[in-house]
């Protein structure tokens, strides 16, 4: 029996030595070894194997990147308005030896100087641009947790701010600032709506009235170009005409035709005198028509006068 005991006690410390000498490093892990309690090296991901009793695993730290949930806190604006933040971190080891021997606790640590770095940050700025300047207050933190975090070889990827909570009474103040401006833009925008159409409506006016009279100008331009037409067509016709009269005048039987002709238009207007006037004067030679009829014809006959040269 006590035999028994003595294997069972021997297995069982070969057993805990084998678990304590043989490491396995998972992926994306580093294990931090010490030998006799000092500092000896850091193991990579692998097997590996350590000496018993004396080497030991003291840290083990993921070197993915991690989130750490930064609690909400109360900030005081520049404007002395307290509004609630939080946020969350991303983190990641790259120096396993000063994690551990850097600081007791890397990620409340950072998670504390987030906090702190983010109160001063919203206390440079007023409470309407702590909604649109989320990117520089980011930009701001990292950049000063990277300053501290270096030593403790932790490298900090990106901080995001979630929330910005300000309290009701001022959620309700900045409401009707917002529907205030809403309804002003609504006001203007109307505003320039009605001038712009007014405008439109007077060019358009303006537009008729100068296409109205250019239409109107080359209206009688084109019935003066018309009439001019007319009176030319008319004179070429009467000329024509007259040239015709001459060319006929000068043939055989051409003045019997215009003694003929003479005296019926004599006749012809003597009767309308006699019909639209009460009073006639009649010449002395009334009787005498072929006297008449001669005069005429000696007229038509006479040569027009000469022109000077």
């Amino acid at each position: 029996m006590e035999v028994l005991i003595a294997v069972g006690a021997i297995v069982l410390l070969i057993v805990l030595a084998l678990s304590k000498t043989l490491q396995v490093v998972p992926q994306q892990n580093a294990f931090v070894v010490e030998r006799l309690g000092k500092y000896s090296r850091t193991l990579q991901a692998g097997f590996h194997i350590l000496v018993p009793f004396v080497e030991n695993v003291a840290y083990r730290h993921s070197l993915k990147e991690q989130a750490l949930d930064v609690a909400e806190q109360i900030c005081i604006t520049r404007d002395n308005v307290q509004v609630g933040v939080d946020a969350v971190l991303y983190m990641q080891v790259l120096d396993p030896h000063l994690a551990s021997y850097g600081i007791t606790n890397y990620g409340f640590a950072i998670s504390q100087l987030a906090q702190t770095t983010l109160r001063s940050e919203i206390g440079k700025i007023e409470l309407d641009r702590t909604f649109e300047a989320r990117g520089t207050i980011n930009a701001n933190v990292v950049s000063e947790l990277d300053k501290a975090s270096a030593a403790w070889g932790v490298k900090v990827m990106r901080y995001e701010i979630k929330n910005i909570t300000p309290p009701k009474d001022v959620l309700q103040a900045m409401e009707k600032q917002m529907r205030a401006e809403r309804e002003k833009r609504a006001v203007v925008l109307t505003s320039e709506g009605e001038r712009d159409a007014k405008i439109n409506q007077a060019e358009g006016d303006k537009q008729r009235v100068i296409k109205a009279s250019e239409a109107f100008k080359q209206q009688q331009i084109n019935e003066a170009q018309g009439q001019a037409e007319a009176i030319l067509s008319v004179a070429k016709a009467t000329a024509e005409g007259l040239r015709q009269v001459g060319i006929a005048l000068s043939g055989e039987g051409g003045t019997e035709a215009m003694q003929l002709r003479i005296g019926e238009e004599y006749v012809k207007q003597f009767g309308k005198l006699a019909k639209e006037s009460n009073t006639l004067v009649l010449p002395a030679n009334l009787s005498d028509l072929g006297s008449i009829v001669t005069m005429a014809t000696s007229i038509a006959r006479r040569p027009p006068p000469a022109t000077g040269g």
